[in-house]
């Protein structure tokens, strides 16, 4: 998450009672996880074995549990529950804000959008020219829809990550800051669940489809001109390249990295990345030519030892 405006460092360790080590004078623009940090953004870390990864990122500022090295120019802020601390600026930049009757006409809708009755819309969502939305849609807060965007009827846009911490045995939420952006010409179908980001955003490319009951998960960012059939699901802080198309049922496992024009066929199952420009299948997936040759070997060994079987 970005902040509108730049926040001094020390805002920040007088709040939370932190102290800071390094550069005091460091304005802060924005917190993310590890995985989506700039230069400026906070982070946290409270595993040892994360510690260089965190402080060798793009982020100026770590969260930390304990002292211990890190580049000239950055800061640490030290607490003893980072990851507490990370959770609570998270609340506190972006609160909870229920959806009430009043939310709908906090919105303002360009003369051209089609709002049917019954979609729940939360607070801070841009609507963009010529958007249909129909009847049973929800929407969440600090959604951003562009323009020419339809959404049918189920769709569930903007709910929280499915992320938790393990700590003391037991699941502790993250609080979902980030948003969902849906660009221009994109098509949502019936029953769609698209989560918001942890912290960054989860995006849906310009002129993607999506057919029903598709999943997309925290962090997700698709490409342009992207078709995922029913039932198809991503796991969070994947990134699809533009024009791919996933065939009914394909899903996609967390963090991978799929191709451009890549086109994932039906029931398959994406465990790694995958290079643009090529089909295909299985699971795990793989070329589907090559796929298939192996099937054909597996039936002939199959025939081989029905065979030799009724010799015996």
């Amino acid at each position: 998450m970005q902040f509108d405006q730049q926040i001094p460092i020390k805002y920040f360790a007088d709040k939370y009672q932190l102290t800071i080590v390094g550069n005091k004078d460091l304005m802060v623009t924005g917190i993310n996880e590890i995985h989506k940090v700039q230069s400026g953004n906070i982070t946290f870390v409270d595993a040892e074995k994360y510690y260089q990864k965190s402080i060798n990122s793009a982020a100026s500022i770590i969260i930390i549990d304990k002292m211990t090295d890190f580049p000239e120019g950055k800061a640490l802020l030290l607490c003893s529950e980072p990851f507490k601390v990370y959770n609570q600026i998270a609340l506190d930049f972006r609160p909870f804000r229920p959806i009430t009757e009043k939310s709908l006409n906090e919105v303002i809708l360009p003369e051209s959008a089609v709002i049917e009755p019954g979609v729940r819309i939360g607070h801070n969502v841009q609507i963009g020219e010529n958007v249909y939305i129909q009847s049973g849609a929800y929407i969440g807060n600090d959604t951003i829809i562009g323009d020419n965007v339809s959404i049918q009827a189920g769709a569930i846009i903007g709910t929280d990550a499915f992320y938790y911490n393990k700590t003391n045995k037991k699941y502790t939420k993250w609080n979902s800051c980030g948003r969902v952006i849906l660009e221009n010409d994109v098509e949502i179908g019936a029953g769609c669940t698209i989560n918001k980001g942890v912290s960054g955003d989860t995006i849906i490319g310009e002129g993607s489809k999506l057919d029903s009951h598709v999943h997309i998960a925290h962090g997700v960012v698709l490409g342009k001109n992207c078709l995922l059939a029913a039932q198809v699901g991503i796991a969070g802080k994947t990134i699809v390249g533009d024009n791919v198309v996933m065939y009914g049922q394909v899903g996609i496992a967390q963090k991978l990295t799929i191709g451009e024009g890549a086109v994932i066929l039906a029931k398959s199952g994406v465990s790694k990345n995958l290079e643009g420009n090529k089909v295909y299948f299985g699971i795990p997936a793989a070329e589907a030519r090559d796929k298939y040759k192996e099937l054909v070997k597996l039936r002939l060994l199959a025939k081989d030892e029905i065979s030799i079987a009724s010799v015996m």
